[in-house]
């Protein structure tokens, strides 16, 4: 029994002579709608499957379903002029299939006698045979990828098909993986960067490294050009080729494999671009070790389909409609990228940037031309970041987004044009700590590894601009503002709530959080507080001024203090930092770090008290007028309905909603007075730290979203319990499984309690802190308010049915993805800190946070 391969996306092409059975081989073997026959064709457009005179009309209407089919990734077969369907396979970038059915001349000429719709006469079968017989050593020449050819009844009819996936499609593997950018014989700076992301070497007996494994089962993804211009190509190959066989890796082809092959194989090629060097070390090498490269380089797939079609990766990239197909054209531009086949002045090939216009679903990762930082551009991201000219070797972590790089060790290789990389080398053409207007006026778009491209719209940033410019802290010293908190779902019509805790909860178990942490929602103000373990640290990490050891700022970027608070708010951090030992604990902590040295500066996300700290001159200017104005006219009124009412006048319903609005004023006036004491210098002032956002020392440094939020209020709570100016405020707070009713039963009332005592509600967060979900990035946390809170929120009355049921109709779409969107540009701001990024680098980002404050957004959500 013959088993016929065919390509899962394919165009198979039925040959034989009339009555060698290609239709009942068809309906046998294919789906109904996978075969499309000319008969029928020439049915739909004349009515009469045997017109002849409706064949060019017919061959259309087939040519043209099956191309919409092969667009649609849909394997096809047909029974029709082979060259024009050869044509059109090319056209669609599959592969062509010819399966050849040639039965006993005498049984198709019986076939034919038996048929009642139309005979053809045995002459003509005998000639359709000759001519079969004569083209069938042509069939490949003709285009034909494979050929399947069954002769004889029997063979026909036990033939079985089989439907292998392309080489490229590996969409059933979701790793995760650790995508490399071009390496180019940099065996010590891959080697530095495997161990980065947690990889452990293995070595042989010459000390040669030639494999590597990640513990947590992570795989590498090389994106090509593993060769030439650096100076050690044959060890690059010999630790890859090792990766790739122990299954601890994987690899495309870029255009430098492609040329070695060529070269080991004997064919002219020119030695420019490092090759010569490559062939140099290899010529060192035992004659085995050069198979085994030539083997591998030339079994390489151009472009690997992967995660259920969620990432793609080829050397220089590919379009979307070029994902999971093959062709020449396909892997051209897998190879080589969008060219013109002209040259630059460098002599350099002239190439297309495809990737502005990409709009594809998959994220496409690739290399080939050297940028000088890894950046988004339409969800790809050029990890080529040339290592061999001085650059860096980079990859990204997938699917967490993240990008991770080492240094080059020095330039191995003069560029063919200048190249320049951010960070130090970038200063020869831009002062990294000057900031330039050009940078945030108009629209822009800032590139996250959380989000991808977050725009701000040119309004937006003219606004945040005169916000920034004027009443800002220094832009050295502002490294992060928080990102504004949905709240959580509207409760259910019938309840005397706005806001219950089972919402949230609800939206956290949708999302696939199995834990959540509910924390006190303090009754005061965002604060960003970056203190420094000395003057000295401050003044050179951040340029702070002579005396200040850092910084406490609003969530809008405003200074808290404009006198000698900050400085004494700061020593409490750093005296209770000293005595707890969390300068220590923190930097033996630091993720990928070896020395275990004390970090040298904190940033905290914390709630500083009370809340008439920094919205004095709102509470009185708007919350107690409106409650005094309240207050005074319900009295009045309820005054005199009282009176009338002692004189027998019927003003009893009046009375009863004038005693109720009078209820409400005092319930206004009521909420909002626990937020406001008096203060003396930092007397009555408590600050309550509950997330490390990040730290570090003289250069570099770690952010904290991967740690889970008990790590954060464990710090927090070191800091609160070493505090002798009893300053520091701890935050109370509740692990809740939102997929088990007793636990959410437990997190409600514990909301209830806290609210019930004049607590401002909670905020329900993720335990693990950054999650991902099926959607995407999880809300960071939902904040769940108090009904008497909200009334400071929506007015004195808004706990009336009427009022309740108007505001259910609220509409959070836009907060919730305005929340989101701020987040991932916060988590940008600090990698791009702790990386030691310029400052207008990091500016860009908190500057966005910033300006997306006046989207057009509820604020009272």
């Amino acid at each position: 029994m013959a088993t016929l391969d065919l390509p899962a996306l394919s165009l198979v092409v039925l040959v034989g002579a009339s009555g060698s059975g290609k239709s009942t081989f068809a309906a046998r073997l294919f789906g109904p709608f996978e075969t499309l026959s000319s008969d029928w064709c020439r049915g739909v457009v004349s009515n009469d499957p045997e017109d002849q005179s409706a064949t060019d009309a017919a061959f259309d209407l087939l040519h043209h379903a099956a191309g919409l089919r092969l667009a649609a990734g849909l394997l096809t077969v047909v029974e029709h002029a082979r060259r024009e369907l050869v044509a059109l396979a090319r056209e669609h970038d599959v592969l062509p299939v010819a399966i050849v059915l040639d039965p006993p001349q005498e049984v198709c000429v019986a076939r034919n006698a038996a048929r009642t719709d139309r005979s053809v006469p045995s002459r003509v079968v005998t000639r359709q045979r000759d001519q079969l017989r004569r083209s069938l050593r042509g069939l490949g020449r003709e285009g034909f990828r494979t050929v399947h050819v069954l002769h004889g009844v029997e063979e026909i009819d036990a033939a079985t098909i089989e439907r292998r996936p392309l080489r490229s499609d590996r969409r059933d593997e979701a790793g995760p993986f650790d995508v490399i950018g071009d390496v180019h014989g940099c065996r010590g700076e891959l080697e530095t960067l495997l161990g980065r992301l947690g990889y452990v070497i293995v070595r042989d007996d010459a000390g040669r490294p030639v494999d590597a494994r990640h513990p947590e089962g992570r795989r590498a993804l090389f994106v090509g050009d593993l060769v030439d211009r650096g100076p050690d190509s044959a060890g690059v190959l010999r630790l890859v080729m090792g990766m790739v066989g122990a299954g601890h890796a994987l690899a495309v082809p870029g255009n430098h494999e492609a040329k070695l092959v060529r070269a080991l194989d004997g064919r002219p090629v020119q030695t420019a671009h490092g090759l010569a060097g490559t062939l140099a070390q290899l010529a060192a090498e035992p004659e085995e070790f050069r198979r085994e490269v030539r083997d591998f380089c030339d079994g390489l797939v151009a472009h690997l389909v992967l995660d259920e079609g969620r990432l793609v990766v080829a050397h220089a990239g590919l379009k979307e409609e070029y994902h999971n197909r093959a062709s020449g054209r396909v892997r051209a531009f897998a190879l080589y990228g969008d060219t013109t086949g002209e040259s630059d002045e460098d002599g350099l090939p002239v190439r297309l940037p495809w990737a502005d216009d990409y709009r594809g679903k998959a994220m496409v990762l690739y290399g080939h031309t050297p940028s000088a930082d890894a950046v988004w551009v339409n969800n790809t991201m050029c990890l080529d970041t040339g290592c061999v000219f001085g650059g860096r070797l980079s990859a990204l972590r997938y699917p967490e987004k993240e990008v991770v790089q080492v240094s080059a060790e020095q330039v191995w290789c003069e560029p063919p044009r200048p190249f320049l990389v951010s960070g130090p080398a970038a200063s020869a053409t831009r002062d990294p700590d000057v900031l330039d207007v050009t940078d945030v006026l108009g629209k822009r778009v800032v590139e996250t590894t959380l989000a991808g491209r977050v725009t701000v719209a040119e309004e937006n940033a003219a606004g945040a601009l005169e916000v920034m410019s004027r009443f800002a802290t220094d832009p050295r010293h502002l490294l992060y503002l928080p990102p504004t908190m949905s709240p959580c779902a509207t409760a259910p019509e019938g309840a005397d709530l706005l806001e219950h805790p089972a919402q949230a909860f609800a939206q956290y178990a949708s999302d696939g959080v199995d834990r959540v942490v509910c924390e006190e929602k303090h009754m005061g103000s965002r604060a960003v507080v970056l203190v420094c373990r000395t003057r000295e640290v401050a003044a050179a990490r951040f340029a702070l001024p002579a005396g200040s050891t850092g910084v406490v700022h609003t969530r809008t970027g405003r200074p808290f203090f404009d006198d000698a608070r900050t400085e004494e708010l700061l020593a409490v951090v750093r005296d209770a930092a000293d005595a707890a030992d969390v300068w220590a604990s923190v930097g033996a902590s630091l993720p990928g770090d070896g020395t275990g040295a004390p970090v040298d500066w904190l940033l905290l996300d914390a709630e500083l008290l009370p809340w008439s700290l920094k919205a004095g001159d709102l509470l009185r200017e708007q919350y107690a007028a409106v409650g005094a104005a309240a207050r005074a006219s319900t009295r009045a009124t309820l005054d005199t309905l009282t009176t009338a009412a002692a004189r027998g006048l019927d003003v009893g319903d009046l009375l009863e909603s004038t005693a109720r609005r009078a209820a409400d004023a005092d319930a206004f006036t009521a909420a909002y007075r626990p937020y406001v004491w008096a203060t003396d210098g930092l007397r009555g002032v408590r600050l309550a730290p509950f997330q490390l956002l990040a730290a570090g020392r003289s250069s570099g440094g770690a952010t904290f979203e991967q740690r889970d939020h008990l790590w954060h209020l464990g710090v927090a709570d070191a800091l609160v319990a070493a505090d002798p100016h009893d300053v520091l405020l701890t935050t109370r707070r509740l692990v809740v499984d939102p997929a088990d009713p007793a636990s959410v039963e437990a997190g409600t009332r514990w909301w209830t309690d806290l609210t019930a005592a004049g607590g401002e509600g909670m905020v329900v967060k993720p335990l693990a802190n950054l999650v991902r979900g099926p959607r995407g990035t999880v809300q960071p946390g939902i904040k769940v308010r108090g009904r008497e809170y909200l009334r400071i929120i929506y007015g004195p009355e808004y706990t009336t049915r009427a009022n309740l049921e108007r505001l259910r109709s609220r509409n959070l779409g836009r907060k919730r993805a305005l929340a989101l969107r701020e987040y991932a540009l916060g988590i940008e701001a600090l990698h791009r800190v702790v990386a030691d990024e310029p400052l207008w680098r990091v500016h860009e980002a908190v500057f966005a946070v910033l300006a997306l404050e006046s989207e057009p957004v509820d604020p009272r959500l």
